[in-house]
């Protein structure tokens, strides 16, 4: 079975999508004393270290965490399987050894919040609107799709992150949200159907950052921290 962690406050329709093929629908729910705009996104405690439906999960311990940022972020790594992506001065040590004794390509930016600005095609692919975090790509040969910024809502901020706001199941990038109202929505289509994937968005309402889609199989680990998963 594969389990999905999901923001409690994604969209129903998107729920409802998510729930087919013998998925586990895991709401995170959030811990007491994170700043409660963004304490239920599945990307402040944990990351995804791969894009198969089969990568492991790397779940952070949520007493580290902090409600202002960087002590929000150490979890928020953006990882495709090939290259792991973050601003090394704010990640979690151990997450950071994981990643290196994985074999990673370690890619170094100033984008504390990686995994919400990064959306993760493939191993070498990805989408973002975060132009300091697409030249550092670049240098490592990942091809980066750079977008334009906004136009993704994210409650009380002006706006919010295309990595946030969709996540990779199977061979699939599910959007939360209409995203061909984006105004690269083109680009961003090509650039996902020539890598062979298909996608999927919801035309009912605005893009919205909920803080990733994350899917794992069962045998890819479990979070020994239950409080913020329902």
């Amino acid at each position: 079975m594969k389990n999905i962690y999901l923001s409690e406050n994604a969209n129903h329709l998107l729920i409802e999508y998510l729930k087919a093929d013998d998925r586990q629908i895991r709401p995170v729910t959030g811990e007491p004393g994170l700043d409660s705009k963004i304490s239920t996104h599945p990307d402040i405690y944990m990351c995804k270290l791969g894009v198969s439906d089969d990568s492991p999960v790397f779940f952070g311990d949520p007493s580290k965490l902090k409600d202002k940022y960087p002590f929000d972020v150490p979890y928020n790594a953006a990882c495709t399987g090939k290259f792991f992506i973050h601003n090394f001065r704010f990640t979690d040590q151990e997450l950071l050894e994981k990643a290196k004794s994985s074999g990673f390509t370690l890619v170094n930016t100033r984008q504390g919040y990686s995994r919400c600005s990064i959306a993760i095609i493939d191993e070498t692919s990805v989408i973002t609107s975060d132009e300091g975090s697409a030249k550092a790509m670049s240098i490592h040969g990942i091809d980066v799709l750079l977008i334009r910024k906004g136009y993704i809502s994210l409650p009380h901020y002006d706006y919010g992150f295309i990595g946030g706001c969709c996540g990779r199941v199977g061979n699939e990038i599910i959007f939360n949200g209409n995203l061909s109202a984006h105004p690269d929505f083109q680009a961003i289509e090509d650039f996902i159907l020539s890598r062979g994937l298909s996608l999927k968005f919801f035309e009912e309402y605005m893009l919205e950052d909920i803080g990733s889609i994350i899917c794992t199989s069962d045998s890819a680990g479990k979070s020994p921290y239950t409080g913020y998963i329902k």
